[in-house]
């Protein structure tokens, strides 16, 4: 009788399990329970600026503008500025202003499928408010939000949208400025600043859209507050079971971007206005849609898929085509690591995004080539041939790690990075014009350093010493496992690179990628580095070597080097990719268990409250984590999907799935956006 009630009751929780796996929403993530207190928000971005969510009705936390930097007291070095909140707004209901106490049922939901946050709650027993955000994706510059009150009884409401600097910006100028045309009056709220050092001009404007007839929108009234805050409002009744929508749209742009950054914000937003709120969304949605015609679709995990979309919807809201800009660690979620662009890019984000949209990841191989020249007098300032990208790079590609980081100066494989990355772009697009015009000074002038880099230390005998490891715990070590191997893959692919375009096989380039050594402890596995006894570390370094860099390919030794290194990870500390890394090759292997312990502790133990964002450790509080997106992304892509990236374009090999999961599809895949399934 017992085993019969146990087996009942295990079969009552499994279909409850399965009833809420069932009832995940792939496309949208809702928070009903706002807690100010435990909040992470979550960000809208179109590649360009990136708008962070707040627990408070009608704020936003951060605007961030890709491609903004200026030095303001955080470790001598360029920093991503706050821009303009040009999204904060307050309202009034029968001349009581809303506050967060005010605020009864307050849902938030993101809608990654189509790029938009909204918030809705109920004011006592008058109204029903709800407003809906987008950083406008086919307006790189451009937000919209549109509000709707809903009134249960007559009431008046005041509207306000109110446009501050932050503390950091200088001599702010504000202005107001109604331009009267027959069919339509634009009412501007316009403020410019200076940056920190004044190198920059900051500038942003926006204006209210309304549906009514011309004549009969309402009047709109502008007050200064003081130097850093001013605002423009409106009044309007609204009956008992009515509802009355409006909108703002506002752009923001710096003299990074323009060289005349006031009147060309104002220009962006008079051109918004007249769009008007319906066509700006129609736009925004359609260009989703193009987005997500390359998308993983998972079958037997619910869960999963809706952190996949998230993941997948992140990574393409921090980057877009058609720029030479590059996504930092946390992308457009906020001021992280000061908005510079590491080895997260090329070897964690890019990889992900080459395969899925060759067109974003052509953004990101071209910030690296407009700063190829400043690489190449790194490497001069440092005594070698080539070209040495800094470990953290910005506006013009000098060094911009902070004097104290030892990475700065040694963590020097992620010239080998970008190398590869560009390499893998040629692969993926087979675009031999663009190899010869980009990829190939890029490859020359990394394979360039390498050669000069090695200390030649006997016949056949070329060693790397002197580095910060990819394990960043790991400084000043030599011959460190991924450094080395590293070097020596963007080695072979540069002559590799050559014979396709027609020159002439640099022999020194192969006589050195033939000897740069790995060496092997006495247990068989591959050594972190000369010194490496055994200890704990912080991120995969020696499981690279199977993958993304394919130097080592007997499967013994991957999993040699895998049984031994995925022990030696804390369990706090560690960022996200490590454990995808792990995910990926135990997939390739064959082992479904580890490969979805490993997939599932890669991200979940980091996700925070209410959005499920991704922080870049377990228990950390700095989302939003896009490095690890891409690591879990590419867990998926290459390693559950079998995809491969080789000379003559992808191919799918080999792989297992996550035990649990039935089928996987991945969608829009390459240039001729091919599909993939895997049962």
């Amino acid at each position: 009788m017992k085993k019969i009630l146990k087996f009942c009751i295990v079969l009552q929780l499994s279909i409850f399990n399965l009833q809420l796996c069932s009832a995940q929403d792939p496309w949208k993530i809702t928070a009903n329970k706002i807690d100010p207190n435990n909040y992470y928000g979550v960000t809208v971005a179109n590649g360009m600026i990136g708008v962070v969510s707040s627990a408070e009705p009608f704020k936003v936390k951060d605007v961030v503008l890709a491609g903004a930097y200026d030095l303001y007291g955080r470790g001598r070095v360029g920093n991503f500025l706050k821009s303009f909140n040009l999204l904060n707004m307050y309202m009034e209901i029968d001349s009581r202003r809303l506050g967060a106490t005010d605020a009864s049922n307050m849902v938030q939901s993101i809608d990654m499928q189509n790029a938009a946050f909204t918030t809705s709650f109920d004011y006592g027993d008058k109204a029903t408010v709800s407003y809906t955000y987008y950083a406008l994706r086919q307006l790189p510059f451009t937000v919209l939000m549109s509000v709707t009150v809903t009134a249960k009884k007559d009431i008046n409401i005041g509207a306000a949208s109110v446009m501050e600097a932050p503390d950091a910006l200088k001599n702010v100028e504000n202005y107001y400025n109604e331009i009267d045309r027959p069919h339509v009056v634009i009412s501007l709220l316009t403020s410019q600043a200076k940056s920190p050092t004044g190198k920059l001009t900051m500038c942003a404007s926006n204006s209210f859209l309304f549906d009514e007839p011309h004549g009969s929108e309402p009047r709109v009234i502008h007050e200064m507050w003081d130097n850093n805050m001013h605002l423009m409002k409106f009044g309007k009744k609204i009956n008992a079971g009515s509802s009355y929508t409006f909108s703002i749209a506002g752009s923001s742009i710096t003299s990074a971007h323009h060289a005349d950054p006031l009147n060309e914000a104002e220009r962006l937003t008079i051109y918004a206005k007249l769009e008007g709120a319906k066509r700006l969304v129609e736009f925004h949605q359609k260009a989703w849609k193009d987005l997500w015609t390359s998308d993983i679709q998972i079958e037997g995990d619910a869960q999963a898929q809706q952190d996949v979309h998230s993941m997948l919807y992140h990574l393409y809201s921090f980057t877009r085509e058609g720029t030479a800009l590059s996504p930092s660690p946390m992308g457009l979620s906020g001021l992280g690591y000061n908005g510079h662009v590491f080895w997260d890019t090329e070897l964690w984000m890019y990889p992900a995004l080459l395969v899925l949209h060759p067109e974003i990841a052509k953004s990101m191989v071209e910030y690296r080539f407009q700063r190829l020249e400043a690489a190449k007098r790194n490497a001069f300032s440092v005594g070698y041939k080539g070209a040495k990208f800094p470990w953290e790079s910005a506006e013009t590609g000098v060094e911009e790690t902070p004097v104290w980081a030892l990475s700065g100066p040694f963590e020097q494989h992620i010239t080998a990075c970008v190398g590869i990355a560009a390499w893998n772009y040629y692969c993926v697009t087979q675009d031999k014009e663009w190899l010869k015009e980009k990829g190939w000074p890029i490859l020359k002038e990394t394979a360039n350093f390498w050669a000069s880099r090695v200390e030649r230390n006997g016949v056949n005998k070329f060693e790397i010493k002197n580095v910060v490891a990819a394990d960043e715990w790991a400084e000043n070590v030599n011959n460190n496992a991924f450094t080395n191997a590293a070097a020596k893959t963007n080695l072979q692919y540069a002559n590799m690179a050559a014979q396709i375009l027609g020159f002439t096989k640099n022999p020194d380039w192969e006589l050195v990628a033939n000897n740069i050594p790995f060496t092997k402890m006495a247990n068989g596995v591959t050594a972190e580095h000369d010194a490496y006894k055994g200890e704990g570390i912080k991120q995969a370094d020696v499981n690279l070597l199977a993958y993304p860099l394919k130097q080592i390919t007997d499967a013994a030794q991957i999993k040699k080097d895998l049984d031994f290194y995925s022990t030696k990870i804390p369990n706090e500390g560690t960022p996200a990719m490590t454990q995808a890394i792990f995910a990926l090759l135990y997939s390739r292997l064959g082992d479904a268990q580890k490969a979805d312990y490993w997939f599932k502790d890669a991200y979940r133990p980091n996700l925070n409250p209410p959005f499920r964002v991704i922080a870049e450790t377990k228990g950390g509080t700095n989302p939003y984590f896009a490095t690890g997106a891409g690591g879990i992304i590419q867990a998926i892509l290459m390693g559950f999907g079998g995809l491969d990236i080789t000379p003559t374009g992808l191919q799918q090999i080999k792989s297992t799935l996550p035990s649990g999961w039935k089928s996987l599809a991945i969608t829009g895949v390459g240039k001729y956006k091919k599909t993939y399934v895997v049962k």
